[in-house]
C-alpha cells in the first residue's frame, strides 16, 4: 500500500470515524446532564397540565403492577418506589444492557414504563406523571429490542398475583400475536378475575400500523391504547380496530436507552401511550380512592379528547385528559357496579358479574369541529393539540440528521477523491 493511499484511508476513515460518532449521537440520543434536560423532553407532562395536576393528586396509594420484562429499582428515579414481584417467566437471563447476562432485571423496556408512571426525576431520571404511586414489578416476558416478548401463560399468572397483592391498576405495555385455545380462556379469566376484585388493566395495542389485535388488548375488559403524536393525532404506528379504548402520548418520548441506561433515547410506541394511562388512573383514583375501577373508567372514558366519530377504531373513546377530571371536575362516575367498556360495547359481563349493559359514555366536546368521517389523524385533545416548545425533538428530525449524515459522508468521499486526483 502507498504511503498517499494509507493517508487517503486515513483521512477518510477519520472523517466517517468523526461523522458515525456524531450519527450515533442523534440516533441514540445523548445522556442527560441534569434532571431539566430530561424533563423538558417530556412534552407530554407539559401538555397534560401536569403540574397543576400534582397540585391535586400525584398518584399517592395507588399500585400499579408492571407486568413486563423486569424493572431495575437502582435507576435514581425509581428508588425506593419498586415492590419486588415473582419471575413469571422462570428464568434469568440479561436484557441487551449488558451482554454477559449479569444484569438481573431484564428492565430495560419494564424500567422506562415504571418510570414513566412513577419516576420522581431524581438523579437526572424520568418524571413520572403519577410520581407517588408504587410500581410492583413481575416479570412475565424476556426483552426484544424496544419491548417484551411473551406468552399468555406468565402474564396468567402475573395478573393473578398483581391483585391478590393489591394492584389497583395492572399495566401491560406488551403483547402477544396469538394464543391457544386452552391458555386464552384461562387468560380472560384471569382478567374477569382482576375486574372482580376491583382492578383496571391497561394493555398496548401494538406498534405495526395495522388493523391488528393483540393480547391482552384484544381480550374482553381490558383498556386497549393506542398512542398520540404531540400533535395530539393518532401516531402512524399505532394498531387500530374496534377493540381500541383509550389513546396517550406514545410518540416521541424520553426514555432509558437499552445498551447505556445512563443515557435517554427518542422512543414511540404504544407501550409509553400505556404506561401513561395507567398512571393517569392512578392520579385519578387517589384523588377518589372511594371510586371503584368500573367509575375511575367511565369519568376516563367521558373526559377523554375527541373529535369525530364515538368510538373511533383509532384512538377509542379519545386521548386521557385526567386534568378534566382533576382540575375541572369534570366527569360523571355513574354506577359502581357497571363496567362502562363492556356496556358501551353491549358486551356481556363475566359470569356472576351484576354489571348489565348501559348506554355508551355521552361524548364532551372538544371545541374542535366534527367531521363526517372516522379520521386517520383525529385530534385527541385541546391539551395535546400544541406541542411544547421545550419538547424533545421528534422522530422526522432523527431521520432527517441520519439522512443528512450520509449525504455528508458521500461530500467528504467524494471531495477527497477530487484532491487525491488532482
Amino acid at each position: 500500500m502507498s504511503h498517499l493511499t494509507r493517508a487517503f484511508r486515513s483521512r477518510v476513515g477519520g472523517v466517517l470515524g468523526a461523522v458515525a460518532t456524531v450519527a450515533a449521537l442523534v440516533l441514540a440520543g445523548a445522556p442527560a446532564a441534569q434532571a431539566e434536560d430530561v424533563r423538558s423532553r417530556q412534552w407530554y407532562l407539559d401538555a397534560m397540565k401536569a403540574e397543576e395536576m400534582w397540585k391535586v393528586s400525584t398518584g399517592k396509594g395507588i399500585t400499579v403492577a408492571v407486568l413486563d420484562s423486569g424493572v431495575d429499582p437502582t435507576v435514581p428515579e425509581l428508588r425506593g418506589k419498586v415492590l419486588p414481584g415473582p419471575d413469571m417467566v422462570g428464568e434469568v437471563v440479561g436484557d441487551g444492557d449488558d451482554d454477559s447476562g449479569a444484569t438481573q432485571y431484564n428492565g430495560g423496556h419494564g424500567t422506562t414504563m415504571a418510570s414513566y408512571i412513577a419516576g420522581t426525576g431524581e438523579g437526572g431520571g424520568l418524571k413520572g406523571l403519577a410520581p407517588d404511586a408504587k410500581i410492583l414489578t413481575i416479570k412475565v416476558g424476556l426483552p426484544g429490542g424496544e419491548g417484551a416478548f411473551l406468552s399468555v401463560e406468565p402474564m396468567t399468572k402475573a395478573i393473578r398475583y398483581a391483585v391478590d397483592h393489591g394492584s389497583r391498576v395492572i399495566n401491560l405495555s406488551i403483547g402477544a400475536l396469538a394464543a391457544k385455545e386452552e391458555h386464552e380462556a384461562e387468560l380472560q379469566a384471569a382478567i374477569d378475575y382482576a375486574l372482580g376484585k376491583g382492578a383496571l388493566i391497561f394493555a398496548a395495542t401494538g406498534n405495526d400500523g395495522r388493523p391488528w389485535d393483540i393480547y391482552p388488548a384484544n381480550m374482553r375488559g381490558v383498556v386497549a391504547v393506542g398512542a398520540l403524536d404531540p400533535k395530539g393525532k393518532v401516531a402512524k404506528f399505532s394498531n387500530y380496530g374496534d377493540h381500541v379504548a383509550l389513546a396517550a402520548a406514545g410518540d416521541n418520548l424520553p426514555g432509558r436507552c437499552e445498551k447505556d441506561k445512563t443515557r435517554f433515547c427518542v422512543k414511540f410506541g404504544t407501550s409509553g401511550a400505556t404506561a401513561i394511562a395507567s398512571a393517569s388512573a392512578a392520579l385519578i383514583w387517589s384523588a377518589h380512592p372511594d371510586w371503584t375501577n368500573n367509575q375511575v373508567l367511565r369519568v376516563m372514558m367521558e373526559t377523554a379528547g375527541r373529535n369525530g366519530p364515538v368510538p373511533s377504531k383509532y384512538i377509542g373513546f379519545g386521548g386521557v385528559r385526567p386534568a378534566k377530571v382533576l382540575l375541572e371536575g369534570k366527569g360523571d362516575p355513574g354506577p359502581a357496579d357497571v363496567n362502562p367498556l363492556l356496556a358501551a360495547r353491549g358486551q356481556t359481563p363475566a359470569p356472576g358479574s351484576s354489571a348489565a349493559p348501559q348506554n355508551s359514555p355521552s361524548p364532551e366536546s372538544t371545541g374542535a369541529s366534527g367531521e363526517g368521517g372516522a379520521s386517520k389523524e383525529p385530534q385527541a385533545a385541546p391539551e395535546a393539540a400544541a406541542r411544547s416548545e421545550e419538547g424533545g425533538f421528534p422522530l422526522w428530525a432523527v431521520v432527517a440528521s441520519a439522512v443528512a449524515v450520509v449525504a455528508l459522508i458521500g461530500v467528504v468521499v467524494a471531495v477527497s477523491v477530487r484532491s487525491r486526483r488532482a
